[in-house]
């Protein structure tokens, strides 16, 4: 007789509760998320191909990138195709437990359209700087397009282990981290002169502010109802770091670094930093007031602890880790 897998209850214990909040997604996706006939597209942003005048603003366009250090445009390339990835990011989301119980895509539950509806709105950000980053004819599409076929390939795992609340974590870090680094992008776009790509950077980090706000409300409200499980899950989180979902972009090509150089370079631009990281970590845990929650039990207590110190131990990192001499740039011609 084959013996039957152990339950448990930690997850389901978790599943249960984020059953709870069906309804309140439900809500977010018809009053935080935005309709497709309201929505900006990325067409709002680039030339008219229907004008007889395309050429000139494509010449305009290119005249304007000109200016865009390599540096911010490889690092431009490695957000766009982190934005890319997208079909693996709504089969994770599908597969947490208690999130699509019927696993049916059609389910008219809160998660399942939520899950859809996020994804929608966050495939715009790819199609959008894909088709700029094409127009300024400085970058090797090429070798983009394999990059993002290879990701894509390759698939996405953050180290949830399929746990709800630690996938609320994960995507209340990611979407602060991804609205930090569009919003430094269109920073060094303004500073290079190209006005219309900054704007572009800045419209889709008001997409992931607005995202990254859904998400920390959720988990706000797994903190609410059970507030153990909640601080053992960001503990459990942070202890495994947050894995960037972009990190298997070099994985079985010619080129295996090709996340780590991306990485230093927007390191070394200030795209997105190890002090980033840690202001992320401490802005999560005023947010959910992590410090002041009581009634927890012993394990919860010391995540607790362990929480309440992170920062201030990824900032001291940060202070000691040295920006490389030389970066290995890429997709640039």
């Amino acid at each position: 007789m084959m013996s039957s897998k152990p339950i448990n209850y930690e997850l389901e214990k978790n599943m249960e509760v984020i059953s709870q909040l069906d309804a309140i997604v439900g809500d977010a996706v018809d009053n935080v998320l935005v309709d497709p006939d309201d929505c900006w597209q990325p067409s709002d942003f680039l030339p008219d191909m229907s004008n007889p005048e395309a050429i000139e603003d494509i010449k305009l366009l290119q005249m304007r990138a000109e200016g865009i250090p390599d540096t911010v445009l490889t690092s431009l390339v490695g957000n766009m195709i982190t934005e890319e990835a997208l079909p693996s990011y709504q089969t994770y989301f599908n597969l947490l437990e208690g999130i699509n119980e019927e696993r049916n895509l059609l389910s008219p539950s809160g998660w399942v359209r939520w899950s859809k509806a996020w994804t929608a709105e966050e495939n715009r950000h790819g199609d959008l700087l894909n088709k700029y980053l094409y127009l300024t004819g400085r970058v090797d599409m090429k070798a983009v397009e394999q990059t993002i076929h290879r990701l894509i390939s390759n698939g996405f795992d953050p180290k949830s282990e399929s746990d709800p609340y630690q996938a609320m974590i994960y995507t209340s870090f990611q979407e602060r981290a991804t609205k930090i680094s569009h919003v430094n992008t269109g920073k060094l776009a303004d500073k290079a002169g190209d006005h219309v790509l900054s704007k572009i950077c800045k419209t889709i980090a008001g997409d992931e502010a607005r995202h990254e706000k859904a998400y920390k409300t959720f988990m706000s409200k797994i903190f609410e109802i059970d507030p153990s499980g909640a601080m053992v899950a960001f503990e459990k989180m942070m202890r495994k770091q947050i894995v960037m979902p972009a990190v298997l972009m070099g994985e079985g090509g010619s080129r295996q670094s090709l996340y780590k150089d991306f990485s230093e370079i927007t390191q070394k631009v200030g795209i997105y930093t190890g002090w980033d990281y840690a202001r992320i970590i401490q802005h999560l845990v005023d947010h959910w007031k992590v410090e002041a929650v009581t009634g927890l039990n012993d394990m919860a207590a010391k995540a607790q602890d362990y929480l309440s110190n992170l920062a201030d131990r990824y900032m001291r990192l940060a202070d000691r880790m040295k920006a490389p001499d030389e970066v290995k740039l890429a997709w640039l011609k």
